[in-house]
């Protein structure tokens, strides 16, 4: 007897700037479970392999949104907002026949943003106002209205187990040296672009311990959210070099909402120019923050990869 084939649905692999994403339209279909299915896709050996996965739906109300994105983790959890994302999610749609609008509302559990076609694949989004106050944002770091700078961030007795291995020996002379902090902590800015995001200055974000400071702050108690985690230098007031601990996934090429969290908090700080260019491993992303009650705007590309189709069984 010949071997049935399963029930599969069509995919779209597409990336911002090397952070790389797995498309599903639940708008044409029925979607199984996305909490385990996105595991099963999101995996790297075992599954097609992708920092997020976006799925295409119908706002809510139409009078407020022209479309919603859903954003799962590798992991299954679901997130508020993903920069990069949302510029391959409207390309997404203008490549599909779903809008020939110049721009769009959608509809994200972070809020409303409106990406903007710039030509050549290249996305402009309004990303709305930063979230500075702490309670918002959420953090416990600092109370009041914000802004939340250059505050440290204590490891202490705040994580067990094998977090608490990694604050010994040479790591904890990484985290006085390079991290501002003493050997059990970090000096870290925070804001929220929709999500929490953990912005730490380093001098040198080629060496900076990604891979063992990210996880410590990401699950850290003064975040009870959990939180994005930014390693940057600064290069210049125009120019901002960027690493990311994505929160549910890990080190990612590139995060659109964490370089506007860069671009707002080094604002803040003085150190750069209402404009500035952030530089992460992916590509480039142009931010712009007039600063007060001004939205922050983020440019940068959107590319499709490939399609394909992925059993649903």
């Amino acid at each position: 007897m010949a071997d049935q084939e399963l029930p599969s649905i069509e995919f779209t692999k597409m990336h911002g700037a090397g952070n790389d994403f797995v498309m599903l339209d639940g708008i044409a279909n029925e979607l199984p479970d996305m909490e385990l299915f996105a595991r099963r896709i999101g995996h790297r050996q075992l599954g097609i392999g992708c920092d997020q996965i976006l799925v295409a739906r119908r706002p809510r109300d139409p009078d407020t949104a022209d479309f919603r994105m859903e954003i799962y983790n590798q992991d299954g959890s679901q997130v508020e907002m993903c920069g990069n994302g949302i510029r391959a999610f409207y390309k997404y749609l203008r490549d599909r026949g779903y809008t020939d609008q110049d721009a769009l509302r959608v509809e994200t559990l972070g809020g409303v943003v409106v990406p903007r076609w710039a030509g050549n694949d290249l996305v402009r989004v309004d990303m709305g106002r930063p979230v500075l106050a702490p309670a918002k944002i959420p953090t416990t770091i600092a109370s009041g209205d914000g802004p939340v700078l250059d505050v440290t961030l204590s490891f202490a007795g705040s994580l067990a187990g094998s977090f608490a291995g990694n604050l010994a020996g040479s790591f904890a002379g990484n985290l006085a040296g390079s991290l501002g902090g003493d050997g059990d902590s970090v000096v870290v800015s925070s804001a929220s672009m929709g999500n929490p995001h953990a912005v730490i200055v380093v001098d040198d974000v080629e060496t900076a311990p990604v891979a063992t400071v990210g996880p410590l702050v990401e699950n850290h108690p003064a975040f009870p959210a959990r939180t994005n985690v930014e390693f940057i230098e600064i290069v210049s007031r125009s120019h901002i070099r960027q690493r990311t601990w994505e929160r549910g996934v890990g080190e990612t090429l590139a995060c659109g909402s964490g370089a506007c969290a860069v671009g707002v908090t080094a604002m803040l700080r003085g150190g750069v120019d209402r404009e500035v260019r952030v530089e992460l491993r992916g590509g480039d992303l142009h931010i712009e923050w007039q600063g007060d009650d001004a939205p922050v705007f983020m440019t940068g590309p959107a590319a499709e990869v490939f399609r394909g189709r992925f059993p649903v069984d």
